[in-house]
């Protein structure tokens, strides 16, 4: 598979990179080779391998879920630094 220049601009654009020339042709030289070896794995015949999901056999050691109540409204905002009675008080992210 073959990436082009245009597409880690593209790439590189919706990641808000500012990427100079130099550094475009680097990414895609290396984004290329990265992709030409997935395509050779994917010559791999694997339809006798197991699916594997962990290197080791694991098993879930986490409590069981159980029910119980919510915290009241009052109880969770106490621990707050900023408040109003309602909800918590962040500091605004998004223009």
């Amino acid at each position: 598979m073959k990436i082009i220049r245009e597409e880690v601009k593209q790439a590189a654009k919706l990641a808000n990179l500012d990427l100079c020339d130099d550094e475009a042709k680097q990414m895609t030289a290396q984004l290329d080779a990265i992709l030409q070896y997935v395509a050779k794995l994917d010559e791999l015949d694997t339809s006798g391998v197991a699916v594997t999901t962990h290197t080791q056999n694991l098993v879930n050691s986490f409590r069981e879920d159980r029910e119980h109540d919510s915290l009241q409204r009052e109880e969770a905002l106490s621990g707050s630094a900023k408040q109003n009675s309602e909800a918590f008080v962040v500091p605004k992210v998004v223009g």
